[in-house]
């Protein structure tokens, strides 16, 4: 077969979409994915050397999968071969294996084959490709949005180095709108659009880390624009709207009304309002929020409002935030969901906040205390001479693994900074504490 790729390179580009047209022609014009592609990465290297081995490519839609095989191709002087997993089957495979052992044989060159959608081949399939790859036949290159290590086969996959591809920064989609607006020979250039920075954001933040769905919203809103006095064709929000069939939501990351929001749904799980926080979730969710900074949110919360009135609630905010990481957008809204819920029901107490707060302010009104010297380590002769450690009681030769001694600097002896709540199930934990301290210490038997 010959290079797929050279002839797209000189195929009439006319009535392609833009996100097809801006697809980058060089390693250089990639935007994004420097933990790949940034210098000396193992990839670069290999591409460098010309000595790539098959790798899969794992990330969400819309992050340059298809483009960096593509190009990863040109630059190691290989035929690209592309299959798709939804559309070929084994017939397809062999066909482009006997291909790839004529391009060696005749010509001396190597195939890289692309495998979209790999997750979607079954186990015959990628049993079929197993040998070919092994024997270096062709070097494979496989793009997933699943997670490999559920689907992709083990022999295969051990063969094969993942590369994790991530969804694109709000400035590396921004940066690709630009280009679009101003390229004169694929983008949109020769249009002389007028789109505001505000509007270029807004776009940028409802593709969501899809360079494909920043370029289509972008092509499709500059098809709905309006001309102004002075006859230039302006992308403002209501083009965008109707580009995305939906209405856009006012939410500037970095702005009064981002703040305003986080506060408001903070607010809401603190008032145990779960109808409100909910809502409060959605909105930055579908203005397009970092998940990552939901997730930290909903972690400190946990801690800082709900704490040892339930102290499973920390638990469920990080289950959540691993199970968001490892699904991704959009299935992981649900976890999200799931703990915002859970966070807003549960009782709340905020004695970690004023136990720190307490204790703090002690160190800073009475500075470096010195620690009890029955308290001190004792792994020297001299330290052993000093008396370190010499009265120390260890709680766990004692009844009930208890045992009442000094714990605090002389100065602070009486000191109290924990002060429980009556909420959930702190009280309970405070009581038997208390009743351990009232029970007389006695040596185990």
């Amino acid at each position: 077969m010959s290079d797929l790729f050279a002839r797209a390179a000189v195929k009439d580009r006319r009535g392609q979409p833009l996100a097809e047209r801006m697809r980058p022609r060089r390693l250089s014009e990639v935007v994004g994915q420097s933990q790949l592609l940034g210098p000396g990465t193992w990839l670069v290297k290999a591409i460098q050397s010309k000595r790539l081995t098959s790798v899969i490519l794992w990330g969400p839609p819309g992050v340059g999968k298809t483009t960096l095989g593509r190009l990863i191709a040109e630059e190691i002087d290989a035929d690209f071969v592309s299959l798709s997993a939804v559309m070929s089957g084994v017939k397809d495979l062999r066909e482009a294996v006997v291909q790839a052992e004529s391009a060696r044989n005749l010509r001396g060159r190597r195939t890289l084959l692309f495998v979209d959608e790999i997750h979607r081949f079954n186990k015959a399939q990628q049993d079929a490709l197993l040998p070919h790859v092994e024997a270096g036949t062709v070097t494979l290159v496989g793009a997933t949005t699943e997670n490999p290590s559920f689907e992709v086969n083990a022999a295969l996959l051990s063969r094969a180095k993942v590369l994790v591809l991530k969804a694109l920064a709000a400035e590396d989609l921004e940066t690709l709108i630009e280009r679009a607006l101003t390229d004169q020979e694929r983008g949109l250039g020769a249009l002389a659009l007028e789109c505001a920075p505000n509007i270029v954001k807004l776009i940028a933040a409802e593709a969501r880390g899809d360079a494909r769905r920043a370029l289509s919203t972008l092509e499709s809103a500059a098809t709905v624009n309006d001309a102004n006095e002075a006859g230039v064709h302006l992308i403002d929000r209501r083009a965008v709207e109707e580009a995305l069939q939906r209405k856009t939501l006012l939410y500037d990351k970095a702005g009064d009304e981002h703040f305003a929001v986080v506060s408001a749904l903070i607010k809401s799980l603190r008032g145990s309002d779960p109808d409100a926080a909910v809502y409060w979730l959605a909105r930055m969710v579908e203005s397009g929020e970092d998940p990552l900074f939901i997730m930290r949110r909903l972690v400190i919360f946990a801690s800082e409002d709900v704490g040892n009135a339930d102290p499973r609630a920390l638990s469920v905010a990080i289950s959540a935030m691993d199970a968001a990481r490892f699904i991704g957008f959009p299935e992981a809204l649900y976890p999200l969901t799931q703990a915002t819920l859970y966070l807003a029901l549960a009782p709340k107490s905020n004695s970690a906040l004023t136990a720190f707060a307490a204790a703090k302010e002690a160190v800073h009104a009475h500075g470096a205390l010195g620690v009890p010297v029955h308290l001190r380590n004792a792994s020297t002769g001299l330290q052993r001479q000093l008396g370190h450690g010499k009265d120390y009681q260890y709680p766990h030769d004692h009844e009930g693994h208890h045992v009442a001694q000094q714990y605090l600097p002389d100065e602070l002896r009486h000191a109290r900074f924990f002060t429980p709540s009556d909420q959930g199930e702190e009280p309970q934990l405070a009581a038997a504490h208390t009743l351990r301290k009232q029970v007389p210490a006695k040596p185990k038997p």
